[in-house]
This record gives C-alpha cells, structure tokens and sequence, in this order.
C-alpha cells in the first residue's frame, strides 16, 4: 500500500478534546477503507500565516498514513465537510518518517518561535538608553556625549585663562 502523509488544520475555537475526536473520526475513516495509521502527532495550537475563516491560530495535526488511495480520498472527503477543519493537505512519501517529525524535534530543543515569542514593545530598552546618533551617523553613548558637551566648555576656560595672561603682560607693560 501507498504512504501518506496528511496535515490539517483546526479552528482555534476548539478543545483539544475535540482535536483527538477529530483525530479518531478521521483515523477511523483510514481503518475502514483497510490502511492504518502508525503515527499521530499534535503539533498544538500555532499561529496562522495568514487569517483563515476569520481564525488567526489553529490546532494543528500529522498523521502518516499506510492505506489505498480509496480510504485516503474518503478521509479527505470527511476533511472538507468538517466545519472544524480549516484546511488540510495530504501528500504522498515513498517512506514514513520514523520517530519525531521535524516541527516535534525543534519544539522540544527550544527552537520553536512562534510570533507571539517576540518581546512586546513594553520589553525593549527606553530611548533614553539607547545610544545616540550624531550627525555622520555613528553611535554615541551618553558617557561620550556627556564629555564632549563638557570639552568645548573647557577650552572656553583654558581660552579665557589665556587671555588674562595676554591682559596681564599688557597691563605690565603699560
């Protein structure tokens, strides 16, 4: 028999419950029309690409598939009437993938990201802190900034000790 690999998407709305009565529905589906199905991994409710049906997650779901290609049509006829499901694909392999799938194995090394991972703008650094740009573009921290306001203030002190100097060797001569 063929292998298949199918994915479908639910609606947010539902409970996981109600994901593994899906999942029972359309397994049954596969054992009835003679092919089994030896895997079923729940990817879990994630972030859509996209709004589909008004939905912006959805739960998401593999199954590999051992079956003839009647049993896989007639599972996926049950997919499209399902209100609760929002979109499937399946695919034909010429293998199924043994252990984990790819998304099951970044998720438990902690490299799932998903977009409400991101640091809310609350979590970034005030602008106070960030460093300054002068007019060429390059980056100053306060601590330049601070020193160069206090330099040109200084030569106007080392400018006018001079010219007491220059006043005073005037006046001497005088």
């Amino acid at each position: 028999m063929p292998y298949y690999e199918s994915v479908f998407i639910a609606r947010q709305d539902i409970t996981a419950a109600q994901v593994e009565g899906l999942i029972e529905t359309f397994e049954k589906a596969i054992t009835d029309g003679g092919g089994v199905v030896p895997k079923k991994e729940s990817w879990g409710l994630r972030t859509l690409a996209y709004r589909i049906k008004k939905n912006r997650k959805g739960h998401y779901v593999l199954l590999n598939i051992d079956a003839p290609a009647s049993a896989v049509h007639e599972m996926e006829r049950q997919m499209r009437l399902n209100e609760d499901v929002l979109r499937n694909l399946t695919t034909r392999v010429d293998e199924l993938e043994e252990g984990p799938s790819v998304i099951m194995r970044n998720k438990d090394r902690g490299g799932d990201r998903d977009r409400n991972d991101h640091p809310r703008r609350d979590d970034r650094p005030r602008r106070d802190d960030r460093p300054r740009r002068d007019s060429g573009g390059e980056a100053q921290t306060d601590a330049v900034a601070n020193a160069e306001a206090e330099a040109p203030g200084e030569e106007a002190d080392s400018e006018t000790a001079a010219d007491d100097v220059d006043r005073e060797k005037k006046g001497d001569d005088k």
